[in-house]
This record gives structure tokens, C-alpha cells and sequence, in this order.
């Protein structure tokens, strides 16, 4: 089989004279190391096995990070409250995005600060007793999932000037719609059928009538002659899709569409002003990802 082209020119061969071939279902399976295998029913004619294997750079469309707050108090109890109403007003704040547009999950832990000593050797360690506890700290997670990413920049605007003790870095992912990888599956199907043109017009043949289709590629991975599977794309250069034909009629597009009036400003002294959020606003653009696809069709040659 011809790996690196995407398809392979394949001619089944002939059971012996005077011999029945055996049928399909009484077929044993093939070893390891073994010099003829039985083929499968479509390579009893020359077949050709193409590879459609397609790619498309698409606008990541999901974006998370974490902000933590942090309060030191002699009571675990206050310790607790304290660090809830700083996150309570910005939970409230993002709330109002709607959960299409963020989602955000709270979490609060607290820990005990030991009272300090320096053992023998110089080195400063903590007296793990409860009864040399000297204060509480109590911890304030807010992770967020944006999940329309043209509002990105403004919550992330609003956590900051928020002011929590640590924010972590910007990720970002693509969570392709079904519309999208349906469109991404059909150019990979027709890629598989201009591969195989280009080769039989090349090796002077003309294309028939189509054999098997396998949307997932595997058929086209398996080289029955050898012996044994050989895993692995059976091509090395994908063809690149335009991204309106991947995104035509899907979610995605929206990502290119006016983003949606925000909410409407906090109550006074409940969270960040208006003039604070647009002070700490950045620039946060997502990246380009590459999404993948691959189907395998078998054509007869004529």
C-alpha cells in the first residue's frame, strides 16, 4: 500500500484452481508474519483506496482562568465570611452574563497557621498542635468557563478589578459544534474522492463505482497483503478547508457577529464600577486551533 500518496492501487489475489474460496464468515483471521492473507469481497477486482484527510484553522471558542481571594482572620468563622463576601458581589456580577455566556463555580477552603519555632538546627518550622493554631486562612476559588468568547475581555476586566489576591493564566479550547463536524467529515469524504481522481487520471485508469466508505479512515490503515495492521495516517499533508465551508450554518459562526450589550452595571459598593472594569480591560484574543478529519473510500478501477 502507498502511504504517503493517500491511496493505494490494490489487486486482490486469485484462490487456486480447483479450489472453492472459503466464505467470509469462515475466514480466519490473519497472523502475524504470514505470507498470503485472505482479502476482503471488494479487492477480488483492482481497487484503489483513497484517504481524505483535511484541516481547517478555526477561532478557539472557549475560555477559562481562575481568581483567587484569600483572608487571614483568628476565627475560622469569620475567616470563612469574610472571604465569601468578596466573591459573593462578583459571583452576583457575572451571574448576570447568562450561563450561555460564562459559567462559574465557586469553592471555599480553609487551613490552620501554626504558631512558628526554629528547631535546633536554625530551621523555622510549624508547631502542628491544635492548641498552637494562630489563625485561620480561608481561601475563595472562583473558576469561570467562558463560553462566548467575544465577552471574554469584559469578565476578565471585572475579576480584576475585583482585586483578588491571584489570577491564573488565560486557556483556550475548541469545542466544535455537531454542524461543524459534519462539514469537516464531507470535505474529508471529498478529498478522498480527488485524491483518487488525480491518481487513476496519473496511472492512466479511469475511477468506478465506490466500494466501501469508512468515515473514521481505518479501512484505508489496515494493509491486508502484509499481513498485519500498519497503525497510523495512511497520508502526511492534509488538505487545508476554508473555514466557511467548515462553520457555514453552525454556532461557530457567531464568533464573528457584534458581541451582546453587557449586563447591567452592580449596585454601588456590591462590585466594580463601570470606570474600574474598563480600566482593567486587556487585550484577550483567542488563538487559532486546528481541527482534523480523515475518511477512507474505496473505489473499483475500470
Amino acid at each position: 500500500m502507498v502511504r504517503r500518496s493517500g491511496f493505494a492501487l490494490i489487486a486482490a489475489l486469485a484462490p487456486a484452481a480447483g479450489l472453492a474460496a472459503p466464505a467470509v464468515a469462515q475466514t480466519p483471521p490473519a497472523t502475524i508474519g504470514q505470507q498470503y492473507v485472505p482479502a476482503p469481497w471488494w479487492m477480488r477486482d483492482p481497487v484503489i483506496a483513497s484517504i481524505g484527510y483535511v484541516r481547517v484553522e478555526l477561532q478557539a471558542n472557549r475560555a477559562g482562568f481562575n481568581a483567587t481571594f484569600q483572608v487571614v482572620d483568628r476565627s475560622v468563622a469569620e475567616a470563612s465570611r469574610k472571604a465569601a463576601d468578596q466573591v459573593r458581589a462578583l459571583s452576583q456580577t457575572l451571574a448576570a452574563y447568562g450561563v450561555e455566556t460564562v459559567r462559574v463555580e465557586t469553592s471555599l477552603t480553609t487551613q490552620p497557621l501554626y504558631d512558628q519555632y526554629r528547631d535546633e538546627n536554625g530551621i523555622l518550622r510549624d508547631n502542628t498542635r491544635a492548641d498552637r493554631i494562630e489563625r485561620y486562612q480561608a481561601q475563595a476559588t472562583v473558576s469561570l468557563n467562558v463560553r462566548d468568547v467575544r465577552q471574554l475581555e469584559r469578565i476578565y476586566a471585572t475579576v480584576v478589578a475585583s482585586q483578588p489576591n491571584s489570577i491564573s493564566q488565560v486557556y483556550f479550547s475548541l469545542e466544535p459544534d455537531n454542524v461543524a463536524k459534519s462539514n469537516l467529515a464531507a470535505a474529508a469524504m471529498r478529498d478522498a474522492r480527488a485524491r483518487a481522481e488525480a491518481a487513476t487520471q496519473g496511472a492512466g485508469a479511469t475511477l468506478g463505482s465506490v466500494r466501501v466508505i469508512d468515515p473514521t479512515g481505518r479501512a484505508c490503515q489496515t494493509d491486508v497483503l502484509a499481513g498485519w495492521p500498519s497503525y497510523g495516517s495512511g497520508v502526511s499533508q492534509a488538505t487545508t478547508v476554508d473555514e466557511e465551508v467548515v462553520v457555514t450554518g453552525s454556532r461557530m459562526m457567531r464568533a464573528g457577529m457584534a458581541p451582546p450589550p453587557p449586563p447591567p452595571p452592580p449596585a454601588p459598593g456590591q462590585a466594580p464600577s463601570e470606570a474600574q472594569i474598563e480600566a482593567a480591560r486587556l487585550a484577550l484574543q483567542p488563538p487559532l486551533q486546528v481541527l482534523t478529519d480523515e475518511a477512507c473510500v474505496v473505489y473499483g478501477l475500470n
